[in-house]
């Protein structure tokens, strides 16, 4: 019985690989165009980190929209899975540091080959379970690199329904739109709660935050959240007020504390579109808005 249940989770962290895509570690896809543009208007990587429990046939409506819109980049996809509510952090840094060795091949980071030029790097996060893996990528750059930024870095930032507190309320919702299967579910939610009741008494007993999610909205106003960003990255939040997982309050709330801090902020605030689905339902705005932000990424490299 035991073994049918840990079948059925592991079935919901597996999936075919994007077209065109060679996977590089456990739900991490890499698009290596060799090509490499020289026009620096153009990004030469497109890093995407997905939503919990986004299977890369969701993802590959964003992949296939980069591809047109910078043909010449090469792409790097990290998908969110499930586990990702219940394994432990230097399991899932291990599981993304095939991102570090494929950003170094790319001459993104330093390594023993120099850059053969100045990365112009587009990040594109969704929801709260991207937002984790990236804050979590993060901390592995500044654990291998420490806290200079890589020099000469183009970047913009792209936030698509994030951010926003991370309750237990929240992720057991989003783990039910995550997860189709009733059995899987309803394993997982178990999972889940069980989690955070353990944590919250541990916290309680300890005087210390033990919930993953808590200061998550506190990582990602950090400027320096990936190593080739800082003040000058522009950022650019996507969000709907009929979005049912995210408050489209906390993230105005989130832009408006990061303009303060003197960030490049800008908003667009959707009215229909569902959560992580706004590309769906305004595609043109929505990718007008994406090439408008790297256009201000790009130019502010060039005037440096």
């Amino acid at each position: 019985m035991i073994a049918g249940r840990v079948a059925i989770v592991r079935s919901l962290s597996t999936a075919r690989p994007l077209e065109g895509f060679r996977t590089i570690g456990t739900g991490i896809y890499l698009r290596d165009n060799h090509e490499q543009s020289q026009d620096t208007r153009s990004p030469n990587v497109v890093l995407i980190f997905g939503w919990l429990g986004a299977h890369p046939r969701h993802l590959r409506n964003y992949t296939s929209a980069y591809a047109k819109l910078y043909p010449k980049a090469s792409q790097i996809v990290v998908q969110c899975n499930t586990d990702l509510l219940w394994t432990t952090r230097s399991t899932r840094s291990r599981k993304l540091k095939p991102v570090i060795d494929a950003l170094e091949a790319l001459h993104c980071l330093p390594s023993s080959s120099p850059a053969q030029q100045p990365a112009r790097i587009l990040t594109h996060v969704f929801s709260n379970g991207g937002s984790l893996q990236m804050t979590l990528l993060g901390h592995m750059l500044q654990q291998k690199y420490g806290s200079a930024p890589v020099l000469g870095s183009a970047s913009a930032l792209v936030l698509d329904s994030c951010s926003a507190t991370g309750d237990l309320k929240s992720v057991k919702l989003a783990a039910r739109t995550a997860i189709r299967n009733p059995i899987a579910r309803r394993i997982v939610l178990a999972i889940v709660h069980t989690i955070y009741s353990v944590r919250f008494g541990l916290s309680l007993l300890f005087g210390k935050q033990m919930i993953v999610l808590e200061n998550l909205q506190i990582e990602m106003g950090n400027p320096h959240i990936l190593s080739w960003m800082g003040l000058h990255t522009p950022r650019l939040y996507l969000f709907s007020r009929n979005d049912k997982l995210i408050s489209w309050q906390e993230v105005t709330r989130h832009a408006e504390i990061a303009k303060e801090r003197g960030m490049d902020v800008r908003c667009e605030l959707f009215e229909e579109s569902a959560h992580v689905a706004h590309a769906r339902v305004e595609p043109e705005r929505y990718w007008s808005s994406v090439q408008k932000v790297w256009a201000v990424a790009a130019k502010e490299k060039r005037e440096d």
